[in-house]
């Protein structure tokens, strides 16, 4: 064998040997690889999680038993803190043989002062007052349409409420011009669902954004206006005492 010859024959022994060698090398890699493969889970077989759709706790309802009827009123869940403090005076029975004190046709009519209980005929009514108040809770959804209730409150600036005081909406129907007015006015809006309430049901709609409504009457809407329409003397104190007391409704 001559020179070049064994040049090439050494030359395919070293190609084959470095073939060899990259081969094992490849095998070695790949096997710790398919082991770590094995222990991942498999994307075909994950589970998603499973949802559970949550059940809105049903709304409180409170009967208020008057002398010229009664009314049925749901508590909004929107509104927790005004909800629990109502629950817990009914609870109590502090409603019970108070007044409504204050009543304006086309307005509202407003009760809870404990000052009312057996108060003499003739006196000025509305000062009375539980000794806290309740932060205001102001939602866009709930607002001042007939049959709202409401919480009264006094002139502080955070708006916080009476911890007892309420009134009930009995409202008028306003004009697409009234209501223009109350927003320029109030720097508030009117969506179209709130201008068709307050035009063909009635409200008190310059009271939105400035008391708390935390809920409103499912029945008894005839009693709000007897009410509203009794004869009251010039602190629109009912002449003629108008009770109330007030219980929960079993679900």
């Amino acid at each position: 064998m001559n020179k070049f010859g064994r040049i090439i024959l050494t030359l395919v022994v070293l190609f084959s040997l470095l073939s060899v060698q990259a081969q094992v090398k490849k095998k070695t890699v790949a096997k710790p690889a398919a082991k770590a493969a094995k222990k991942m889970p498999a994307k075909a077989t994950a589970k998603k999680p499973v949802m559970i759709a949550t059940v809105p706790a049903a709304e409180t309802r409170v009967k208020i038993i008057t002398d010229m009827g009664d009314i049925v009123i749901k508590l909004s869940n929107k509104t927790p803190l005004h909800r629990d403090n109502f629950i817990k005076l009914v609870t109590d029975h502090f409603y019970d043989s108070l007044l409504f004190h204050r009543v304006m046709s086309g307005f509202m009519i407003q009760g809870g002062d404990p000052e009312s209980k057996n108060a003499a005929p003739g006196i000025m009514l509305g000062k009375g007052d539980i000794g806290y108040k309740i932060p205001a809770e102001f939602d866009s959804t709930l607002y001042h349409k007939k049959g709202a209730l409401a919480a009264a409150r006094n002139n502080n600036p955070e708006m916080a409420s009476s911890g007892c005081q309420f009134y009930l909406v009995h409202g008028k129907k306003y004009s697409d011009e009234e209501l223009n007015s109350i927003e320029r006015q109030n720097n508030t809006y009117f969506s179209p669902a709130k201008r068709m309430t307050y035009k063909m049901v009635g409200g008190a709609a310059s009271l939105d954004t400035k008391y708390t409504v935390f809920g409103e009457v499912e029945s008894g809407l005839e009693v709000i206006d007897q009410i509203a329409n009794v004869a009251r003397d010039i602190y629109n104190r009912p002449t003629t005492d108008v009770h109330m007391r007030m219980e929960l409704l079993t679900k």
